[in-house]
């Protein structure tokens, strides 16, 4: 039995798959196992997938379902004890698997662990993930007191980067296929694993969020989604307040997306089920700003994002 499990969640990604595919087989750590799904592609990507050769390579093909279901399809298929996932378009430095095998020696009792990630925004341009915790160093590692309030602006828990025992997401029923095309389907089971255990982490940086990559589920149009839905967990934020400003944090992000959108009546959903006191001076203002002053800020985001800098409502 390997020690790992890779899930490789595949749909319409010829142009990443071969890269993401290899960053796995160049891990200095090599028990493991790598399940790739191809959620009905109409792509090359089942061929350039299939045409990697390895013994630790399965590959699966089924109609396309979405990632949610996907994942699920490859836990479901997985033997180890310990499941990692990676996206398609994602990709691991050589150390990923080896910094997570040292977690799960330290700290062999917990359900599920992580690595710090960085952010490439395009080719010329990466950036490490925002969270308080980096400031202990790139060499600490150890049990978070609370996920929450360290994941107010990046979260510390991020697909490509997380490590959790199959006993624990199976007990979790994974991810809810009721939520679509990148809308929270991971942050939903991010708080249902923060609710019941603590996580481990390593603020070594070992992945890369890739959001250049081709064909994103993310930029699916907001309408056409369906998202998370934050209400599950408010009363369980009556006892954690850092978990109360992570949850209105979520509804300022939809909020802002559905008025991009001008979906009206969902943006005042959220606004009226947040407290405004848990957002900053910046994002209250973003609230209150016309559609078409959003979109422009949108544009100006994503354009100085292409020459080097990161802007955020952070």
């Amino acid at each position: 039995m390997p020690r790992f499990s890779v899930i490789i969640p595949i749909y319409n990604k010829e142009k990443d798959i071969e890269t993401t595919i290899k960053s796995v087989l160049n891990q200095t750590y090599s028990d493991y196992e790598i399940i790739l799904i191809d959620d009905g592609s109409t792509d090359a990507s089942f061929k350039k997938a299939s045409d990697i050769k390895d013994d630790r390579i399965q590959i699966f093909k089924k109609q396309n379902e979405g990632v949610s279901k996907t994942r699920n399809y490859g836990i479901a298929k997985a033997t180890a004890k310990h499941i990692v996932f990676l996206d398609a378009d994602d990709y691991w430095y050589p150390n990923h698997l080896e910094t997570l095998h040292h977690l799960i020696k330290k700290f062999p009792k917990e359900a599920w662990y992580a690595a710090a990630y960085e952010k490439r925004f395009h080719s010329n341009f990466k950036s490490p993930m925002n969270s308080p915790i980096l400031v202990k160093g790139k060499e600490w590692s150890g049990k978070i007191d609370n996920y929450f309030k360290y994941s107010l602006i990046d979260s510390l828990a991020w697909t490509s980067a997380v490590c959790m025992k199959k006993d624990f997401l199976l007990a979790l029923n994974g991810f809810d296929v009721l939520i679509t095309h990148g809308a929270g389907e991971d942050t939903d089971l991010w708080i249902r694993a923060a609710l019941k255990s603590s996580l481990i982490f390593s603020n070594n940086i070992t992945a890369t969020h890739n959001l250049d990559g081709s064909n994103r589920i993310s930029n699916t149009p907001t309408l056409k989604r369906t998202y998370m839905d934050v209400d599950n967990y408010e009363n369980d934020s009556k006892k954690n307040s850092y978990l109360k400003k992570y949850l209105d944090l979520n509804r300022y992000s939809f909020a802002i997306q559905h008025k991009i959108s001008n979906d009206n009546d969902s943006f005042k959903k959220y606004v009226e089920k947040l407290n405004v006191r848990n957002l900053n001076s910046k994002q209250r203002l973003l609230l209150r700003l016309p559609t078409i002053c959003l979109r422009l800020l949108l544009n100006l985001k994503n354009k100085m994002e292409q020459v080097g800098y990161r802007l955020s409502s952070f």
